[in-house]
This record gives C-alpha cells, structure tokens and sequence, in this order.
C-alpha cells in the first residue's frame, strides 16, 4: 500500500477554543501539528502519498504545508464546503485513491501501533475492509468473532457485546468505494455494517505499541502529561522532543517553575514568578509575571494573567 486517506474535515467541537481558529489534526502536540505525527507513522510504514479532506480552517493547512508536502511525500487537500462525514468524505476522494489498495486514518488520534500488522491482516483475508482494533479501552464497541466483525454497537440487533475499541484505522481493497453513496453525505458506519452482512468486515487485533484519542481537552492535557514517561513513538523518524528546555522549566533567577506534564513551546514568553502545572503554552503564547496555570492551555498568540485552573485561553 502507498495511499493514505486521513480524516482532517471534522469541527473537533469536543475540544472547544482549541480548534476556534484551526482544524482539529492541526493542534500543536509537543509544539508539533498533531497530523505530522500520522504522516511521520505512515512513512515509517512505507507510505509515500497522502490525501487530507478539509473543511473548517482549511487554509491552516495550505498555510502550513505551502509545498504540499511533508518529507519530500505529496499531500492532496480536498476541501469539503458542506461536511461530508466519513463516507461521503471517502466517495469525495474515491477518484485519488483508486485503483488501489489504501489506508483510513483518523486525524484526532496519536499512536505507534504497527501498520504492517493491519496491512498484512487484510493482505490475508477477502474482506474489503479490514479494522485495526485493541482490546484494552472504554470504547468497546466492535463485536468480533474468528477476524470477522459481526456487529458495532449492537446496530444489527445481534445481542453481542461489544469486544474490542476502533483504532480509527482501517485498510481497504479499492472495490470498498463501490459500496459508498455517491455525492451524498453518509457516515462509514453504515458502509461497514453492509459489509458485516456481506460477511465483508474483518477486524485485527493490535495491541502493541501506544494509542490515544485526542478528542477532548482532557485526553489532549493527559497525553502532554503521560507520553514523556512512555517509549512513543517506536517509529525513528519522528523527533521526541517531549521536555521543556532547562532554563524554562526551573529557572531560578526568574522563579519560573514548570512541571513535567506541561510543554511550552520555544517562542512562548514567560514572565517571572510562574508556576505552570500540567498546562500547554502554544507559540506566541504570554504567561504573565505572577501567574499561576493548572491544566490550561494558552493558544497562540494569547496571553494568560492570574491563578487560572482548567481554561483555555
């Protein structure tokens, strides 16, 4: 497989001010565009083509990626004017991923799991679509039986519990796009449950490597807090810069304290006699002298004054 398909269009209204004034893949994470850390998978992968669908914010990434690349790999933006979901986003793109094999992946997620299970899974079998699935997390909606999917969330009245969580990734034969709704708004979802009673829907489980959906405030402050103390990412091209510089975190002279769970960003101004705990400083950003931050974040450009607990600025 060459083609990926990643999911950039959605509001990412969970998440609030952060994604006021950019897409929801676009949000920095440890300083970095959350979707440079799919491409950075991808490649490691061996993925060399990439295809984002845009709606709201979309110039954040033409902006960012003025080439349309991202290592030297062509990036085709799609943009959708009215949301398409993720069926109709998928039929919208069917022309650049077809006729080949190709990849789905979600834009609000962060992982390391090993693509070439996935690939080699659906390599394997007859299913046009193959789900990479876990079997640790809340989300335990997929019913999984033999490899097979046999229901999601109980929509097919089956009576089975769900076993294992969607990664958001999943791995398509070309002739999957025969089965989405043309030039209509559709959710995949009910693509996939057509192909469960087709006997169409194959599930893998992967449970190596680390997974994190960032679709809240919460899941976006926890994985600043949790990922430094883990061995994310396992692929080698993406830069771990995950701590703070020295002088920024404890810096004695101007009393400026910052905890392992925070990362500020190396253009963010931070006056004297801070303490900034478990919070996320964007670039451009302004703590001001005397400030106290608990599990805030501080946009670009925006500047926080006071003791302030769970905001974002």
């Amino acid at each position: 497989m060459n083609k990926a398909f990643v999911l950039g269009a959605g509001l990412g209204t969970r998440l609030k001010k952060l994604t006021e004034n950019i897409p929801k893949p676009m949000i920095p994470v440890f300083g970095k565009p959350l979707i440079e850390f799919a491409f950075d998978h991808l490649i490691d992968a061996g993925f060399g083509q990439f295809i984002v669908n845009t709606h709201h914010n979309a110039e954040a990434y033409t902006e960012h990626f003025t080439n349309r690349t991202y290592k030297e790999k062509p990036i085709s933006f799609v943009h959708e004017p009215i949301l398409l979901d993720t069926g109709g986003g998928i039929d919208n793109v069917a022309n650049l991923l077809s006729p080949d094999p190709f990849i789905v992946y979600n834009g609000d997620i962060l992982t390391d799991l090993p693509l070439d299970d996935l690939i080699k899974a659906h390599n394997n079998n007859d299913n046009l679509v193959t789900l990479a699935l876990r079997s640790t997390g809340q989300a335990k909606h997929i019913a999984l039986e033999n490899n097979e999917v046999i229901d999601i969330r109980n929509m097919l009245g089956t009576g089975k519990s769900g076993t294992h969580l969607f990664t958001g990734i999943y791995a398509c034969s070309p002739s999957f796009l025969n089965y989405l709704e043309h030039n209509k708004k559709h959710s995949v979802i009910t693509i996939f449950l057509e192909l469960i009673k087709n006997g169409l829907l194959g599930g893998t489980i992967i449970d190596e490597g680390q997974w994190w959906d960032l679709g809240t405030r919460d899941a976006y402050l926890d994985a600043h807090r949790t990922i430094p103390k883990s061995a994310f990412p396992s692929y080698q091209n993406s830069l771990k810069n995950y701590q703070n510089n020295k002088e920024i975190r404890f810096d004695c002279e101007q009393n400026i304290i910052a905890d392992e769970a925070s990362h500020i960003a190396e253009d963010a101004t931070i006056e004297s006699d801070t303490n900034i705990i478990n919070s996320v400083i964007w670039s451009g950003a302004k703590v001001s002298k005397g400030s106290i931050l608990k599990r805030c974040v501080v946009r670009n450009e925006q500047i926080a004054e006071g003791k302030l607990e769970n905001l974002d600025i």
